[in-house]
């Protein structure tokens, strides 16, 4: 159960990746970059998961850049054939590819690392197709791996490898930010008991209410979201008063009185 709140930074999240949709690759991309949103603050809109598939990503890349303060999308930057993102990215924008002189220069030198690590192996890279970005874009560049990602207008399109897209988001970290938080409280209350007095809640403090059941830990998990840190206060307390709960979890065995 979830109630409207006041207006906070609004961020989609878009994934790229077959893998991803076959259910090859665990999104674990999706979770890390939600979670480190929300601690700052900032409202995580959508989620979505797209196919390397030019077209579709260009065209909800388009789309949620109009409807949101930001977009950050993940997966499908580099040299092979299914890695489309850059391109689509570009396509949402009408703009062309091209490398700048930072992306040319981060590439070479990253290949040259890989080449005195790796003096017998056989690293065959289209510099200037690996380096190009979006004309106009911000360029990001990637310290752990090789190819780079950018910034088009509010979009920041980032790698799909795990470590690469914690770096990157690393940098530009700081641009995300909002009013929005959230306090916990735990209830061993049945989630049907406490529905009025957390619909009171909403109501009276303008903030939103998640009810989240927990079997394991045989309790609710209540989540109070504001962005206002008085509306919040004043609803967690309202709430500690009203309904059977503690801001420390509480484990008790379904049914026992």
């Amino acid at each position: 159960m979830r109630r409207p709140y006041s207006r906070a930074m609004e961020v989609a999240l878009i994934t790229v990746g077959d893998e991803l949709l076959a259910g090859d690759t665990v999104n674990t991309n999706a979770n890390w970059l939600a979670g480190e949103l929300s601690d700052r603050g900032v409202a995580v809109k959508r989620v979505l998961s797209v196919p390397d598939d030019r077209a579709v990503i260009a065209e909800r890349v388009r789309a949620y850049a109009d409807a949101f303060d930001a977009v950050i999308v993940t997966g499908g930057l580099g040299g092979t054939p299914d890695d489309v993102t850059m391109e689509a990215v570009a396509d949402a924008f009408d703009r062309e590819l091209a490398p700048t002189d930072l992306t040319r220069e981060a590439v070479e030198r990253r290949l040259a690392e890989i080449r005195e690590r790796l003096p017998d192996s056989d690293v065959d890279v289209d510099v200037e197709a690996e380096a190009a970005v979006p004309t106009g874009s911000r360029p990001l560049l990637n310290d752990p791996g090789l190819a780079p990602g950018c910034v088009v207008e509010d979009v920041y399109v980032m790698p799909g490898i795990p470590d690469e897209l914690k770096a990157m988001f690393d940098s530009v970290a700081d641009e995300f930010a909002g009013d929005r938080r959230s306090r916990f409280l735990y209830t061993v209350e049945p989630e049907s008991d406490i529905v009025p007095a957390l619909e009171a809640a909403g109501e009276r403090f303008d903030v939103a209410v998640g009810c989240y059941p927990d079997r394991e830990a045989a309790h609710n998990r209540l989540k109070v979201t504001a962005t206002d840190a008085d509306a919040l206060d004043e609803a967690t307390a309202w709430l500690l008063a009203n309904v059977d709960a503690s801001e420390t979890p509480v484990r008790r065995e379904w049914g026992e009185e």
